[in-house]
């Protein structure tokens, strides 16, 4: 089988997206299958065992879409399935191109249009926009239009679709939750001891959704605690101005982005994961956090199911009120709470989701149900 994967990111950038296109190509061609990954960027890839082409970031929409969709008619005319990555980043091209050959699949971990609500200043969760029935439906509806198949990461997503839109056809694969990492000093995996002052870290994009200035600001209410910051994204002046600002240099550390490889040391030197989102829809990054037993505190407002979430402390984290109080709680119950994240997870890796997908394209070549 012939895949071509569309996305906006893909390695050295830090996101979800990033991870799971990586992961899920390989897995795809380790099962006999031929890749290529269309991704916007400036990087040389290295990679050998699949194809990746970049496309180059311009600031008009319409001519990096124009030069994106003009790819996927290059690499995709002739393949079995196209699966795209963003709704309009990557979906946009993948309508452009109008490719008749390819069953067209579009897998969604988020919500442009939302996204772009809060990047201007939007306070709402994905299910209260929804309610509000933005005028932007009609043209989300049209997009999904151009897909045989939308594949969802939760159920919290697709159910907040179905009502709102009319979809050919769709289905709920959850990300992977993989295999724990293991760590030099198993004696850490059990984390029975806090350090003082309590680091805390938050690894992900600086785009407005991800409400960092008020856990920013949650560090002036918490005497005794760190925070390190990994990543980089649209708002990273503005934070770094935010952290002079409130004068916590001294409390708080920016990170540029760093390797898959890097992150699973940065859990180990760790005493929990914030995520305080408007609304985290499928945080990938909060299942390797849990895969190496580093606590996780995250918004309530999350698409995991409860299976993938267990170890997880779940709370309202839309003010800095809010997100001291919940780490002052963790801080108070930290042995219950990291005993609760060390506990042995069903892994949930990457080849099981990649059989998944391919189940989904077989029945559109097919043409029968899943």
């Amino acid at each position: 089988m012939q895949v071509v994967i569309a996305t906006g990111i893909y390695p050295p950038d830090i996101g979800g997206p990033a991870t799971y296109v990586k992961a899920l190509a390989e897995e795809l061609t380790k099962k006999g299958h031929e890749v290529v990954v269309i991704a916007y960027g400036q990087f040389k890839p290295d990679e050998k065992r699949w194809k990746v082409v970049t496309v180059p970031y311009r600031r008009k929409p319409l001519l990096r879409w124009f030069l994106f969709a003009r790819e996927l008619k290059k690499y995709a005319r002739d393949a079995d399935i196209v699966e795209a990555f963003s709704s309009v980043s990557a979906g946009v091209p993948v309508m452009i191109a109008r490719l008749t050959k390819p069953k067209k699949v579009l897998r969604l971990g988020g919500d442009f249009m939302w996204e772009r609500y809060t990047g201007r200043g939007g306070k709402l969760g994905l299910r209260d926009w929804y309610q509000k029935k933005p005028k932007s439906i009609w043209l989300t509806e049209r997009l999904l239009r151009t897909f045989d198949h939308i594949i969802f990461s939760t159920e919290f997503e697709q159910g907040i679709y179905r009502k709102h839109y009319r979809m050919k056809g769709f289905s709920v694969l959850e990300n992977a939750l993989p295999n724990p990492n293991p760590i030099p000093n198993p004696s850490l995996r059990s984390r029975q001891a806090m350090s003082h002052p309590m680091r805390l870290l938050f690894v992900g994009r600086f785009v407005k959704f991800k409400n960092l200035p008020a856990l920013i600001e949650a560090i002036t209410k918490l005497q005794d605690a760190n925070l390190t910051i990994v990543g980089e994204g649209p708002e990273s002046e503005n934070l770094k101005a935010l952290v002079e600002r409130l004068s916590l240099q001294e409390k708080v550390l920016f990170v540029g982005t760093l390797p898959r490889e890097q992150l699973h040391e940065i859990f180990r030197i760790h005493d929990l994961m914030v995520i305080p989102s408007i609304t985290e829809i499928s945080p990938n990054v909060a299942l390797e956090a849990r895969a190496s037993s580093l606590p996780v505190l995250l918004s309530k407002e999350t698409g995991l199911s409860p299976e993938l979430s267990k170890g997880m402390v779940l709370r309202d984290l839309s003010t800095s009120e809010l997100i001291a109080d919940a780490i002052l709680e963790v801080e108070k119950d930290y042995v219950k709470i990291a005993d609760s994240a060390a506990e042995p997870v069903i892994a949930r890796g990457w080849d099981i989701v990649a059989n998944e997908h391919l189940k989904v394209f077989e029945s559109l070549l097919n043409n029968s149900k899943l």
